[in-house]
């Protein structure tokens, strides 16, 4: 099967990758390395797949390739295709706010639209779209279900919610077969250094307090990437216009979280209080039955597992850059 993945170099982008290769697929990733964060940790995750005979890379931006001409262009790449997995987006909730917003409208609207319009044009398979557990909101209705109504708390949350309405647009009216797969909190290996476990373990070698926004007993549904990646490989075989929640099974506490982290870690970490941050939800908490009945989707790693995994890949990856970074 020919595959083509954008945002690829990221986090969940280069380990679904990684497992498309590992099966046998001819891949074409395409990331826009945006300076969101240091480019060093793209580099190093696309680093395992970029030798294989079956990939190709391509460093560029969606809006720049469907507006030039030629065989590479995001026409052509998307006629080569059989299935895409739509994964790039611009992340983080509390970066959406203020003058920022332009690139998250580019990013994860705009973009969308038009790799809808060339898979609409090109005749594709499947469409997989990546989609957030931001869409909901702060609502008090638990576990989430895909049924629920929406009311996104965050400028991100609200594009990645339009990104939605876009495949279900190109479903209906021209069935385009999208799948669009709501990730609830994902970490483990390659994780963002926005993200908080990432965070927290830079942290935790430095020496320094973990700030925690809130109370600390918000709660999440910590999802591990293969677990995701899992999802991600099964989700083509949903119906056309599917929406599906893709996560942990189980709600944690971000109090219950730290004192994994510390077992982990062999001790325990110093906190900093702080005030809660706009645009951050309370609780999270997937209802994963649509999932499982679906695409047979059904999450195995626990978060002390999936902490210890997270760690491992810091302490060999992550942090040799931060100690390169402080020797300049």
């Amino acid at each position: 099967m020919k595959v083509l993945v954008t945002g690829a170099a990221g986090f969940v982008g280069s380990s679904l990758v990684d497992q498309l290769l590992g099966a046998g697929h001819h891949v074409v990733g395409i990331d826009s390395f945006e300076d969101y964060y240091d480019r060093r940790f793209k580099e190093a995750a696309v680093a395992p797949a970029v030798g294989s005979a079956s990939y190709r890379l391509i460093e560029a931006n969606i809006l720049d390739l469907a507006a030039q001409e030629g065989t590479e262009n995001l026409s052509g790449l998307v006629r080569w295709a059989d299935v895409i997995y739509h994964l790039a987006a611009q992340a983080g909730v509390r970066a959406s706010w203020g003058n920022t917003f332009a690139t998250y409208t580019d990013n994860n609207v705009l973009a969308t639209q038009l790799m809808l319009e060339a898979a609409k044009q090109e005749g594709v398979e499947a469409f997989v779209y990546a989609s957030s557990s931001s869409v909901y909101g702060d609502t008090d209705e638990f576990p989430m279900c895909e049924s629920a109504k929406c009311r996104p708390f965050s400028p991100y949350g609200v594009t990645k919610l339009a990104g939605e309405h876009l495949c279900q647009l190109y479903w209906r009216n021209f069935s385009l077969p999208t799948v669009s797969l709501r990730f609830f909190t994902v970490y483990g290996p390659r994780q963002r250094p926005d993200m908080a476990f990432h965070q927290f373990m830079r942290a935790m070698t430095t020496g320094t307090p973990i700030e925690v926004y809130g109370d600390g007993f918000q709660t999440r549904d910590f999802t591990f990437v293969d677990d995701i990646v899992r999802g991600l490989v099964a989700a083509p075989s949903a119906p056309g216009g599917c929406v599906l929640n893709l996560g942990g099974g189980s709600r944690v506490s971000l109090a219950e979280a730290l004192d994994v982290l510390g077992e982990v870690v062999g001790r325990a970490p110093e906190i900093l209080m702080a005030s809660r941050q706009a645009g951050d939800v309370r609780d999270t908490w997937a209802s994963i039955d649509r999932a499982r009945e679906t695409i047979g989707y059904a999450p195995t790693v626990t978060l002390h597992d999936g902490l210890a995994a997270e760690w491992a890949w810091f302490a060999a990856n992550a942090a040799p850059v931060y100690a390169a970074r402080e020797n300049r």
